[in-house]
C-alpha cells in the first residue's frame, strides 16, 4: 500500500468549551480527488487550520507523505484558502512571480512555470492587468495558479468556488479534477455546495466537527436508496435545507 498523501488520525480541536473538530481521520491517496463535504459551520476550515499550521494541533496526528508537519513536509502543499489572499494592487504575473520568489523560483525556472501555469489557466492574455480588475472567477485561476507553482504534491482548497457563478465554478472543479487524474496530484477540495461532487468522487462527510460517512458518493447514495446526493445529505445531517446548489 503506498503512502498516504495526507494521513489525519483521530484529530480534536476545542475553542473554549466548544468542540469544532471531534476524532476525524481522514486519508487522502496520491492522484485522489477527495471532496471535504459538509454544511458551512461543519469544522472544514478549522481543519484546514489545523493542516495549515495556522492553528496549533490539540489532539490527534497529521502526515504529509509520512511525514509530521514540519517545514520540509509542508514545502510539498499547496492551498487555496477561502479568503483571498491576493494582492490587488499588483498584476497577475506579478502576483505570482512574488510567490514563485518565496519559494526560491529564479530566472528562467520561475518565468518557465508562470507561463506554464498561465497557459493552463487561460489567463495569458491577463497577465499584465491588476488583480483589481479582474472578476471573482479569475482570481480564482490565478490563485489556484499560484498554488501550483512550486509543483505541490497535496492541493488543499477551502470552499474555492463560493460566490462564483456556475461557468467559474465548473471550470474550477474540472481543471482541479484534471491535475488529480492526469498529473497525480493529491486534492482535497472542501464544499458545502452538493453539485459540485460527481458520482465517482470520493467524498467525507463532516458536520458538527464529527466525520459522519466516507466513500464514493455514487455508492453511498444507493446504498442509503436516496434519489439524490442531495437527499442523501439532508438524511446524515438532519437539515431539510442544508444540501445549498449556490453560495
Amino acid at each position: 500500500m503506498s503512502t498516504p498523501a495526507l494521513h489525519i488520525a483521530g484529530l480534536s480541536h476545542r475553542y473554549g468549551a466548544r468542540l469544532a473538530l471531534d476524532g476525524v481521520s481522514l486519508n487522502v491517496a496520491p492522484g485522489e480527488f477527495r471532496v471535504l463535504l459538509g454544511p458551512n459551520g461543519a469544522g472544514k476550515s478549522t481543519l484546514y487550520g489545523l493542516l495549515t499550521r495556522l492553528l496549533a494541533c490539540q489532539s490527534g496526528a497529521i502526515e504529509l507523505f509520512g511525514q509530521t508537519l514540519s517545514a520540509p513536509a509542508m514545502a510539498g502543499l499547496g492551498v487555496v484558502f477561502q479568503q483571498p489572499t491576493l494582492d490587488l494592487d499588483l498584476t497577475v504575473e506579478q502576483n505570482l512571480a512574488y510567490f514563485a520568489a518565496l519559494h526560491g523560483l529564479r530566472g528562467s525556472e520561475r518565468r518557465a512555470r508562470i507561463d506554464a501555469e498561465l497557459q493552463r489557466m487561460a489567463l495569458v492574455e491577463r497577465r499584465h492587468e491588476r488583480v483589481r480588475l479582474l472578476n471573482g472567477g479569475h482570481r480564482r485561476r490565478v490563485e489556484i495558479a499560484r498554488a501550483l507553482l512550486h509543483r505541490p504534491r497535496l492541493l488543499l482548497l477551502d470552499e474555492a468556488t463560493v460566490g462564483l457563478d456556475m461557468p467559474a465554478r465548473r471550470f474550477l472543479v474540472e481543471h482541479v479534477h484534471r491535475l488529480a487524474r492526469e498529473e497525480g496530484l493529491a486534492v482535497l477540495w472542501a464544499t458545502h455546495l452538493i453539485d459540485e461532487v460527481r458520482a465517482d468522487d470520493h467524498i467525507a462527510l463532516l458536520h458538527q466537527g464529527r466525520l459522519l460517512a466516507s466513500g464514493v458518493a455514487g455508492e453511498l447514495t444507493a446504498q442509503a436508496e436516496c434519489d439524490s446526493l442531495a437527499q442523501w445529505f439532508d438524511r446524515q445531517t438532519g437539515k431539510e435545507d442544508s444540501a445549498c446548489l449556490w453560495p
